[in-house]
């Protein structure tokens, strides 16, 4: 963080996993919220226990982010100065863990639309306004997964990659503005996310999952120590590692099926 914050902290994706675990971190700190998400009584429900439990203000602010009215009300709102954010969190995302070519082009497209396009529109949009003011801080969202070819989730995966790449460019842009930029990148974590898909995730051993709250406390100490990329978890920063000294042709064979 550049300096102290004491605007609202926007975060989308805030009913639940990490989402709902950044909402609660940033409600323990004090800081005021406005919740971005489709399902209107869970943020109704979250909403309320936050204010009752932090004595913070919390905004509701129902938005499907794979749609342009969605995009542009929060757009809208983190443009605004009457009661500004100073923190943009963008989360909210969606999966699809399928060899691409089984699923519908339209779901490929919705995952887009709300992994990268929403991401794109949102960041711009604090982007601007936080420089105006000379403060802020913007995190996104990105995953593990950006950093290895997904011959079973190629477009979810490279998303993620464009979301990290993106943020390092935002970041380099934004140096010296009093805005600061960064991308946090967690690998498997409890989440609804593979549940809504219906994808079995059985098979993975349970040293590969991480807890939301961890993810966010981690990610959020390096954002705030100046990490521009945050990989929570000693684990995955050494899957990380190991993926960029892997020669590309072996870690795509490994990768084809996963």
């Amino acid at each position: 963080m550049t300096g102290p914050l004491c605007g609202y902290a926007l975060v989308t994706g805030a009913s639940s996993g990490i989402g709902a675990a950044f909402s609660r971190r940033l409600a323990a700190e004090g800081r005021d919220l406005v919740l971005v998400a489709r399902d209107v009584q869970r943020l109704e429900q979250t909403a309320a226990e936050l204010r009752e439990r932090y004595l913070v203000q919390v905004e509701v602010l129902p938005a499907d982010l794979a749609t342009d009215e969605g995009c542009g009300r929060v757009a809208a709102r983190i443009a605004t100065d009457d009661e500004p954010v100073d923190t943009l969190i963008n989360n909210a995302g969606i999966g699809l863990y399928q060899a691409f070519g089984r699923a519908p082009l339209a779901d490929e497209e919705q995952l887009l639309d709300v992994n990268v396009r929403a991401v794109l529109r949102l960041t711009h949009a604090g982007v601007n306004a936080m420089r105006r003011r000379g403060r802020g801080e913007i995190v996104n969202i990105s995953s593990v997964a950006g950093f290895l070819p997904r011959g079973a989730a190629a477009t979810y995966a490279s998303a993620k990659a464009w979301v990290t790449s993106f943020t390092e460019g935002v970041a380099l842009r934004m140096a010296g503005s009093g805005v600061s930029v960064s991308v946090i990148c967690p690998g498997f974590t409890h989440t609804e996310i593979h549940e809504r898909t219906g994808t079995d995730m059985s098979h993975l051993p349970s040293w590969l999952w991480l807890d939301a709250d961890r993810v966010v406390a981690e990610g959020l100490a390096d954002v705030r120590s100046g990490t521009l990329v945050s990989i929570p978890s000693r684990r995955y920063r050494a899957i990380v590692l190991a993926s960029r000294l892997i020669p590309r042709p072996l870690l795509r064979k490994a990768m084809a099926t996963r």
